[in-house]
């Protein structure tokens, strides 16, 4: 059932490296990866499941992410134990 699927991306170049991509760079991908859906499974499943982007998601940088059309959410590592992870829900959820 693709309602119950989540994919997440990070450049291999981003993990564990405080690396990461620009907006449009991470928009790039994103819009690959929901073309690809599209010709592998259908249009509905692309324009559907959620894509999300992880590589160094910040406070500083995910409002500018999150605003891409094919960024869904964020896959977030060791940012997650950090208090400004917060800042980073806010950001999204505003």
């Amino acid at each position: 059932n693709w309602d119950d699927i989540v994919i997440a991306y990070e450049p291999v170049w981003a993990i564990g490296t405080g690396k990461v991509a620009t907006p449009d760079q991470a928009q790039e991908t994103q819009a690959a990866i929901r073309e690809f859906l599209k010709t592998a499974v259908s249009e509905e499943v692309a324009d559907n499941v959620r894509i999300q982007y992880g590589g160094s998601v910040t406070p500083e940088n995910c409002a500018e992410l999150i605003a891409k059309p094919d960024i869904d959410g964020f896959l977030v590592g060791g940012a997650s134990l950090k208090a400004s992870f917060m800042d980073i829900i806010c950001t999204v959820g505003a």
